[in-house]
């Protein structure tokens, strides 16, 4: 079975891949409709950036930046999740008809959010974490980073089940460019089976990540840039699809789809 197709529409000014395009909400309603329209199983509504060094909106800015998109996408029969860290965003984004809180933090930034979640029985996206944007690249020091990102996941996992949020709607992340250098996110990739065996689905989102800039730099050490690292995001797609991860997120979804189905036209 082929993996959910998460695609992101960032309604912010400063998001690293497509910042300020869809600040506007009525260009990120559109971009959310296109989304769907080229094979979105999903689509992951953000307020916040969290590239590094970023800083945190207010929550009434954040409140004002995507529940209007969110409204207006379930109106129109998207399926909605949201990319929070803050309580009061995910109750909002649930009773505007979101089906999923993609929580960047596991619960760590907010930990009343898992009470939220847990009471609307919403599935929710835990990622690994350490810090936010501004300081998260200062905590990338690991001594094992596969293992050690398995178990402060399996400690997200424990307080997840403690709140009340059921096994079965609970999805980890391993936070590939969250408090992670380029090598510590393929190490990352190469273990996902090892962090699979903690038994929950896994999404994974790597989509135009510095990582990918820096595996493609130039030979004066220049990056790739961002709008030119779609086929690197493409390879992975098919790679983790062939890998049985639950969910991939991704901001071009045409390319990630065409992948997908060729993943799953070799596999019948």
């Amino acid at each position: 079975m082929n993996p959910v197709l998460m695609g992101v529409v960032n309604v912010t000014p400063d998001s690293f891949s497509d910042g300020g395009r869809f600040a506007a909400a009525d260009a990120a309603i559109a971009q959310g409709l296109l989304l769907r329209e080229q094979g979105a199983d999903l689509v992951d509504v953000g307020g916040e950036s969290t590239r590094p060094g970023a800083t945190r909106p207010l929550l009434a800015e954040e409140l004002s930046r995507v529940i209007p998109v969110i409204d207006a996408l379930v109106a129109a029969g998207v399926r909605v999740s949201v990319d929070t860290m803050r309580h009061e965003v995910a109750a909002a984004a649930l009773a505007s008809g979101a089906s999923l809180i993609n929580d960047v933090s596991g619960g760590l930034a907010d930990p009343d959010i898992l009470k939220v979640v847990a009471d609307h029985e919403a599935p929710f996206v835990a990622m690994h974490w350490r810090a936010h944007s501004k300081t998260m690249q200062d905590r990338a020091d690991y001594t094992d980073v596969v293992a050690d990102v398995r178990r402060e996941l399996s400690e997200r996992v424990e307080a997840c089940l403690a709140a009340g949020i059921a096994a079965e709607r609970l999805i980890l992340d391993p936070g590939l460019g969250f408090a992670k250098t380029a090598e510590h996110n393929w190490e990352l990739l190469r273990g996902l089976d090892e962090l699979g065996q903690l038994g929950f689905p896994l999404l994974v989102g790597a989509s135009r990540k510095s990582f990918l800039g820096s595996l493609l730099a130039a030979p004066d050490g220049t990056p790739r840039p961002i709008d030119d690292r779609e086929a690197a995001t493409v390879a992975l797609t098919t790679i983790l699809a062939q890998r049985d991860v639950w969910g991939i997120r991704v901001h071009d979804v045409r390319a990630s789809r065409d992948a997908l189905r060729v993943v799953g036209r070799l596999r019948h």
